[in-house]
């Protein structure tokens, strides 16, 4: 069983930066590939980004280069940086594990003046 817990959201104004997180439990963490998503209210969640277990990453065309995802697999934890946050970047964002379908509990962002 894994556990992940993903943190690091808050209120910010259009045009800040936020640096989410999520960290695993477990002691292969860095075998896996782990993902982003986002979900508004009464919307499907969807999927923002991924980062493999070689590093190597992808992004939806929607917030392509303004997030950054990665990982330290140290510390059992990978992050998601959101630069030039938009109101429309308001949403709970959860961290994934697609290997077993782990899911995070979600992390509130509201950009807002």
């Amino acid at each position: 069983q894994v556990t992940l817990v993903d943190s690091g959201g808050g209120l910010v104004q259009p045009g800040g930066s936020l640096r989410l997180s999520c960290e695993a439990s477990g002691r292969t963490f860095g075998r896996y590939a782990m993902g982003w998503f986002r979900q508004v209210p009464g919307k499907e969640r969807e999927w923002v980004a991924s980062i493999f277990g070689t590093g190597e990453t992808a992004y939806a065309d929607s917030v392509k280069g303004r997030l950054t995802i990665s990982r330290d697999n140290f510390k059992n934890t990978a992050y998601l940086e959101i630069h030039n946050l938009k109101p429309e970047d308001t949403a709970i964002y959860y961290c994934n594990r697609p290997t077993g379908a782990y899911w995070g509990p979600g992390t509130q962002v509201t950009v807002s003046s």
